[in-house]
């Protein structure tokens, strides 16, 4: 009988045994639908079109995808009942989920917290011996460890928007003046090609100590951050909490102060120049031309219109680690054709050698108005007169990628194609995500190495394709 049995298995045609890949697309009415697996072939008929995949040609290794926390997301969670909440969390944080496993932290206040604040707003507390983060031990905090609950493993950086008020030099967290937004004097704006810090010993060496308290206290609370973007967008004048740096400032900042303190402490956070949000190359070459600051710059993060320069400075400083910090946060609409934008915006930074890309908001209430006035796009809206929760199409587009790629994935050349990011996992598999942007259906080949995948892409879709 045993024998009959092998015969038979013998005869079973070899394709049922042929290998498979794994397919998930998203249009507008149909998101994360899982589509029937693509058999892979071994052979195909050579015809133009064909998309090219070097497997042997590994780019830059990536190190995630997430999003902002956000005072105004975790108020907005509050609109509604705790199965509802935890459905979201699953949905962002879970490996079954959306996977975000690196995400940006505010030190301080952002556009996107309740209100004005620093962790020590003592003028001339050069000993900050009035350090307090209880009021992110009361909102920001638990926000972040409910999906530390979700995703243990999960990574983070920081930024601050402002420093204290007192250490601006016009002891203001706001750089340009508004009737309505803040208490800042005309007389009293920030002026375009200065540093708004005050650049004085003491306030130096108490900055660096702040951020030193900052770290300490995170870890207390089981948050290890494991990098620093010393300011968000360097040189951004605000209605709301900034400061603007001048290269040469920051350089000393950074490198007579930050640098040797964190040091001296041995303290395991790198330090980054950014966010840059300037299209100003010469910004980075000055920075950089300060050989203390530069023994300690592990990289650059790059925002907004530093979309301009990444790829000048990936070609011109191949050693330093380039990240996205921060995805253009449109003004509202939570539309198809703000999840098409992104996708552009994805495959321009990570094609020009970003290893990361960040979302801004992970989640607001409909419409997402800031305490500013500013209504901004998010991943997941709750409506707070009906309490429904929409994961919006910018969140599938986001999933499409750090859902499947992991945390040291390496980007794969592609040749002659403008929608298709492609990565070999630590594990070995391949994660293709294309797009097809066109009103009609769109027959696709795709060749990586000696196989092929035959696919018929949906009009107006993004797909992830696992191998």
């Amino acid at each position: 009988m045993k024998i009959f049995t092998l015969l038979a298995s013998l005869l079973i045609p070899f394709s049922l045994f042929a290998q498979k890949a794994e397919w998930i697309s998203t249009t507008d009415k149909n998101p994360w639908t899982k589509e029937k697996p693509i058999v892979v072939k071994k052979t195909q008929v050579e015809k133009n079109g064909i998309i090219e995949i070097f497997t042997e040609k590994n780019l830059q290794r990536m190190t995630g995808f997430g999003g902002c926390f956000n005072e105004f997301g975790w108020e907005a969670l509050k609109l509604i009942p705790a199965d509802k909440q935890e459905q979201i969390f699953k949905e962002l944080f879970s490996p079954e989920g959306a996977n975000f496993s690196l995400n940006r932290l505010p030190i301080g206040a952002s556009d996107y917290s309740l209100d004005f604040y620093s962790f020590n707003e003592t003028k001339n507390d050069f000993e900050m011996k009035n350090f307090s983060i209880e009021r992110d031990k009361n909102c920001l905090i638990p926000y972040i460890k409910k999906a530390q609950q979700y995703s243990p493993s999960m990574q983070f950086f920081a930024s601050p928007w402002c420093p204290p008020s007192w250490m601006k030099a016009n002891e203001n967290y706001a750089s340009i003046s508004s009737d309505k937004y803040n208490k800042l004097p005309k007389a009293l704006e920030s002026v375009t090609g200065t540093t708004g810090f005050k650049m004085q010993k003491g306030i130096l060496q108490a900055y660096a100590l702040y951020f030193s308290k900052f770290f300490d206290a995170y870890d207390k609370e089981g948050i290890v951050i494991r990098d620093l973007h010393v300011q968000n967008e360097v040189l951004a004048e605000q209605i709301f909490p900034s400061c603007i740096w001048q290269p040469q400032d920051l350089a000393l900042f950074i490198g007579d102060y930050l640098g040797p303190r964190f040091e001296k402490e041995n303290r395991k956070v790198n330090i980054w120049l950014g966010t840059l949000n300037v299209p100003e190359f010469k910004y980075v070459q000055t920075a950089l031309s300060n050989p203390k600051a530069a023994k300690y710059i592990k990289g650059c993060g790059f925002q907004w219109d530093g979309k301009k320069i990444i790829a000048d400075v990936h070609q011109a400083y191949p050693q330093l680690h380039l990240v996205q910090t921060e995805n253009e946060c449109g003004g509202g609409e939570n539309n198809w054709k703000s999840a098409e934008y992104t996708w552009s915006l994805i495959k321009h930074y990570i094609n020009s050698g970003a290893e990361s890309y960040i979302y801004w908001n992970f989640i607001l209430e409909t419409p997402g108005i800031s305490h500013w006035g500013w209504v901004q796009n998010s991943m997941v809206t709750i409506n707070k007169t009906t309490g429904e929760v929409r994961y919006t199409p910018e969140f599938f587009v986001m999933k499409h990628l750090s859902r499947y790629v992991q945390q040291g994935a390496s980007l794969l050349t592609v040749l002659d194609n403008n929608d298709l990011l492609a990565f070999r996992n630590p594990n070995g598999t391949i994660v293709m995500v294309v797009a097809n942007t066109s009103a009609t259906d769109k027959q696709q080949i795709l060749k990586i190495s000696d196989k092929y995948i035959d696919i018929t892409l949906k009009a107006n879709s993004f797909n992830t394709i696992v191998l």
